[in-house]
């Protein structure tokens, strides 16, 4: 019997003649051994431990995710063209807003200022067609004449008379205008009647009286509102101005919108523009010899 074999009641040591390792024996109900974990069954940190410490990319916050997407920066070839071209079309957008910004000073005026801008332009460039006109058949005539040194001679009488009459030294005829400004309450101011000289010269007045006085190159107003001076003469109103040209262009640029008649009017002055074909200046000017300027001929 196996008691009386094992009197001591000690277990019989298994014999293992090929050297095999022995089973694994479960252990007892009464012991437990902690878990060590294995690969299916990671171990599980207890209560109150801290947990390990999370991977360097989940720490990080938007921006410098975004910041590590885009920096240091991976061009290609094809997205470098796109940039240059793109840096080519924003030059060419600046320059060509950099050049018309020079005609900055039209956009800002007003209307009436571009109507008359547009008149004058117009005004010009018809006598400017007429002088060419005019010394083109002079030309002709010079080369078509059989006696050339007398049609130089009659050309140089008329181109003297015509210096006469800018120069003021001799008197005029022909079409042209007559403007009468009255002031009864003495508001119109000496710049006033300056505006209108201008504008009549601007629209191709070849010939201006103001009541007895020529008006030339060298002509200047001063005075205020009822003594207003005109090259040192004194004038009263009511001013009449009397003024050879195109009545059909002198007319317009004094009743343009803003013009002359309309800064009058607002002055509590009236100004009154007729035309005539035959209008007569004959204040004249004495003809002054120069100082020191000598005809580069002689």
């Amino acid at each position: 019997m196996n008691s009386e074999e094992n009197p001591k009641g000690e277990t019989p040591k298994s014999e293992n003649p090929k050297g095999e390792e022995p089973e694994a024996v479960a252990p007892s109900a009464g012991r437990s051994e902690p878990d060590r974990g294995g690969p299916d069954r990671p171990d599980q940190p207890e209560q109150g431990q801290a947990e390990p410490d999370q991977p360097q990319a989940e720490q990080q916050t938007g921006r410098q995710r975004l910041v590590a997407v885009l920096w240091p920066p991976r061009v290609n070839r094809a997205q470098l063209i796109v940039a240059v071209l793109l840096f080519v079309l924003g030059l060419g957008l600046a320059i060509q807003v950099s050049s018309t910004s020079d005609n900055s000073a039209l956009r800002g005026a007003r209307q009436e200022d571009l109507v008359r801008i547009l008149d004058e332009l117009d005004n010009r460039t018809q006598r400017l067609a007429d002088e060419k006109q005019r010394l083109e058949t002079q030309r002709t005539e010079l080369e078509s004449s059989s006696d050339q040194a007398e049609e130089a001679r009659k050309q140089t009488r008329q181109k003297e008379q015509q210096l006469g009459i800018l120069a003021g030294t001799v008197a005029a005829q022909g079409p042209g205008i007559t403007l009468t400004v009255e002031d009864p309450s003495g508001t119109v101011e000496s710049d006033m009647l300056l505006d209108a000289i201008q504008e009549l010269r601007a629209a191709g007045a070849e010939a201006i009286q103001v009541n007895d006085i020529r008006v030339v190159a060298d002509t200047h107003f001063t005075g205020t509102g009822g003594e207003i001076e005109v090259d040192g003469k004194k004038i009263t109103a009511p001013y009449r101005f009397k003024v050879i040209g195109r009545p059909q262009d002198l007319e317009p640029a004094l009743n343009i919108p803003g013009g002359v008649v309309q800064t009058l009017e607002k002055e509590q002055a009236t100004a009154r523009v007729e035309r005539s074909q035959k209008i007569v200046v004959d204040a004249l000017r004495p003809a002054k010899r120069p100082d020191y300027a000598r005809s580069s001929a002689q």
